[in-house]
């Protein structure tokens, strides 16, 4: 639902002028309001906080903190609660079907509440991977003043002297059905990845969202990489409580901030920091929601001229917490802006523009090997590409951040399910120089895109990262690295020509010349195409039914909300 500034409801007018409203302030009465409360703008403080995952378990304490914040700046605030899944519990089972649909779940209910309680402004607090787009995407439709607050990464584990985070336990897995570790030591890993609260502590998808939302201007500096334990967390919360209120009296709305400038300093820190291939799944959704004609295109034009600068998991040495003790997202977003790299002229949640909170920012400090010079970095250009082809007509995105090749040729071996493929990785049935495919496991077809974290890293494990390429309609967690090939579209389930894969077909992946592309003649593949028949959806009923009627391609976002009307 689109609003403008002349359509902001100031609460006091909704709900304290006139008798008709007394039933509305009895009701609120009961839950602490009172005279003066009816004077001031009511502020909902939108709080991900679950029990289910240690990316949001703490986030109760910091809604708390963002409530206090609201009412001590003039506001009346309350806490109304949303769902989150854990992509890491849901991963490699049925769960997984569950998670991409969770945001839209967290967007509409969000977008509900509000709109239902007429609330003035809003501060929604997120951690795990879809928190926080999902936020996003309401407060673009919404488009009533607000803030986005990070829950905070998590700190790494420790194992025999070394990090090790929730991906080594994926990876452990493979090395265990290789031989490589037994089974005393895989429980060891297990009880070691994650040592209490806050999101993958990678430049995973919660982390690469969290960065990608501060350099989009709608999150307080430096809060995407504030780790989830340090007490400053709850300092900014309550900061973001108190400026909520102050973007209601400056008449600030997410969409003066959320333009397509600043996308673009979006992509742009995503492509410098090596991020997750999810961000462009969450970027094309926020910016639809946001009313912002955003494509693939954007991102690799954007990609073709920022270098990759950051050596952070999964490919790389380093953690968030690493870069937060090296200076943070600022301290990057500083360098990246000294260089003309981003739009500084972009307004953001304090009020200020992108280049007047950098001026204010500590530099990326001395001796600090996290962050490589612009001039030396890890590749010239970023490292998510998008692939186009006879296979991929309205493209693919793959991670070539940490591989030293840049063009895959091999036979494709076609499995319909990640359990298939998992079976055939465990049997050893993938070789070196293969090119594993997993289709039918797109948006609609999965349904809900699941991640394929657990075969990336069963892959690795059994030491065929880069020996053998992955390529799926499906979707890989920012935890994902090797030679692989996501988000194909248009997916298997709708007719794409990932549907018309053969056993053997001989497929190669350039990221050079950003092709991918399957050897079969026109003739065969007209054949192919005569002869294929779409499949039934999967469920009839319930949420997974639901999603899998309205979702929209990969390179649209996976919305379930594109042209409706």
């Amino acid at each position: 639902m689109e609003k403008n500034k002349k359509d902001l409801r100031i609460k006091s007018k909704v709900i304290s002028e006139g008798v008709n409203r007394v039933p509305n302030r009895s009701m609120l009465r009961a839950v602490g309001f009172t005279d003066e409360d009816f004077k001031k703008p009511m502020i909902g403080v939108a709080s991900t906080w679950s029990e289910v995952t240690p990316c949001n378990v703490h986030i109760d304490r910091l809604a708390r903190e963002a409530k206090s914040g609201a009412k001590e700046n003039g506001g009346a605030p309350m806490i109304f609660n949303t769902i989150t899944v854990s992509d890491g519990i849901a991963m490699g089972h049925e769960g997984m079907h569950y998670s991409l649909p969770s945001r839209e779940i967290i967007a509409d209910s969000i977008e509900t509440v509000t709109n239902a309680e007429r609330l003035d402004g809003v501060v929604a607090i997120g951690g795990c991977d879809k928190t926080t787009p999902g936020c996003m995407m309401a407060i673009g439709r919404m488009n009533i003043p607000s803030v986005y607050v990070y829950g905070g990464t998590i700190q790494p584990g420790k194992l025999n002297g070394k990090d090790i985070d929730i991906v080594s336990s994926f990876e452990a897995v493979g090395q265990y059905h290789e031989g490589q570790i037994n089974e005393e030591e895989l429980h060891k890993v297990e009880c070691s990845a994650c040592p209490g609260a806050g999101a993958c502590g990678g430049m995973y998808t919660a982390n690469t969202m969290a960065a990608a939302v501060e350099a989009l201007g709608m999150s307080i500096p430096g809060s995407s990489s504030t780790p989830a334990v340090n007490d400053y967390k709850e300092s900014e919360c309550k900061q973001a409580g108190e400026m909520v209120v102050q973007l209601l009296e400056k008449d600030i709305y997410p969409r003066d901030i959320m333009t397509k400038e600043a996308f673009e300093n979006a992509i742009t820190v995503v492509m410098a920091l090596g991020g997750s291939t999810n961000a462009f799944l969450h970027l094309l959704a926020i910016s639809h929601s946001a009313g912002v004609d955003l494509s693939l295109d954007d991102f690799e034009r954007i990609r073709q001229n920022v270098p990759h600068i950051a050596d952070m998991k999964p490919s790389g040495r380093y953690v968030m917490q690493d870069l937060y003790e090296s200076g943070g997202v600022p301290a990057v977003m500083k360098l990246l802006h000294e260089h003309g790299l981003l739009h500084g002229d972009c307004l953001t949640v304090t009020g200020k523009t992108v280049a007047e909170n950098l001026a204010e920012a500590t530099p990326l400090k001395e001796g600090q090997k996290v962050i490589l010079p612009l001039e030396d970095p890890i590749k010239p250009n970023g490292p998510l590409v998008v692939l186009k082809g006879n296979l991929a007509p309205e493209g693919a995105v793959a991670k070539m951040s940490g591989q030293k090749i840049s063009r895959f040729e091999g036979p494709a071996r076609v499995y319909d399910s990640e359990a298939e493929a998992t079976d055939a990785i465990v049997n050893n049935e993938i070789k070196e120089g293969d090119v594993l495919v997993i289709r039918n496991v797109g948006p609609k077809g999965g349904p809900g895109m699941p991640e394929m974290l657990s075969v990336t890293a069963m892959i690795v494990g059994k030491g065929l990262g880069g020996k053998v390429a992955l390529l799926t309609d499906g979707r890989f967690s920012g935890g994902s690295h090797g030679f692989v090939i996501g988000h194909v579209a248009p997916e298997a389930a709708v007719g794409g020509p990932v549907g018309l894969l053969q056993e053997g077909d001989t497929i190669t992946i350039d990221s050079d010349t950003q092709q991918i592309n399957f050897d079969v003649s026109e003739s065969e593949l007209e054949r192919r195409r005569q002869a294929w028949e779409s499949p039934a959806l999967k469920h009839k009923t319930g949420i997974l039914a639901k999603y899998a009627r309205l979702v929209s391609s990969s390179a649209k976002g996976a919305v379930t909300d594109l042209d409706l009307d």
